[in-house]
């Protein structure tokens, strides 16, 4: 499927994807995931179960606390960064808001869920099929930084270890969750809502006052230090909650 949409879209890697040719490719792709999840799971006699996925009540309660984490995070990270005179801020009318904030959480809670079944789920649990838990993190997140580069070569490259550092939040999140994606899941989901969202409705102007490398090289905050400070934190508050639940 997404080698025939490649080919409907005229896209000839290692060409840069368009906007235009990346909505569908992506779509085709995140569609066309959980389908060959579903054909590897009946080749190993596994299911969904196996790689975190529970619909229950406590699944969707652990991805709304980690939504709730992934949003604060980003609150606290501009606050301060809006303190220090780093950004600036554009309003948005309600009919903008409307139009960009439900949607964008619903393609968000899509790309996220797929994002933490295959490489929080599927690869890191083969991966520990063979490697010890802390070596499959560090190799499923490694992958899950690196695929990226699929889409956007210039932009992705600053990112790299902001991504490789994400994924590795969201193992330990799913470790503190006792296995379950859920809290991966809601965390992804809140940081993808968050960005995606205030980069299309253009709230954030960067003054200039920091260097990018500090606010986020392009724009983006994971290829910054700032960026990667507020990863470290949310991995530090999980890591707290999960000594704070073992002890009781």
């Amino acid at each position: 499927m997404a080698i025939a949409c490649a080919i409907a879209i005229k896209w000839r890697p290692p060409q840069p994807l368009t906007t235009e040719q990346k909505l569908p490719l992506l779509a085709s792709l995140y569609l066309i995931a959980p389908l060959v999840l579903g054909g590897f799971n009946w080749v190993l006699s596994t299911s969904f179960l196996d790689y975190g996925l529970a619909w229950n009540f406590w699944i969707f309660s652990s991805l709304g606390l980690g939504f709730s984490l992934g949003v604060l995070s980003l609150v606290i990270l501009f606050a301060i960064q809006t303190a220090l005179g780093w950004v600036s801020w554009q309003s948005a009318d309600r009919q903008q808001l409307t139009s960009v904030l439900l949607p964008t959480l619903l393609l968000a809670l899509w790309i996220s869920g797929t994002e933490e079944l295959v490489f929080r789920g599927f690869v890191l649990t083969q991966l520990q099929q063979d490697y010890a838990f802390g070596l499959a993190a560090v190799i499923s997140s490694l992958i899950f930084a690196l695929l990226h580069l699929v889409w956007e070569q210039q932009e992705t490259l600053p990112q790299l270890p902001g991504l490789w550092l994400m994924g590795m939040v969201l193992v330990l999140a799913r470790w503190v969750d006792g296995g379950s994606l859920g809290l991966a899941w809601g965390l992804h989901t809140g940081w993808v809502w968050a960005i995606a969202s205030l980069d299309s409705l253009q709230m954030i102007n960067y003054t200039g006052i920091s260097s990018e490398w500090v606010t986020g090289k392009n724009g983006k905050p994971l290829a910054g230090a700032t960026g990667i400070l507020c990863l470290l934190l949310t991995g530090g508050f999980l890591w707290l909650i999960n000594g704070v639940v073992g002890k009781g």
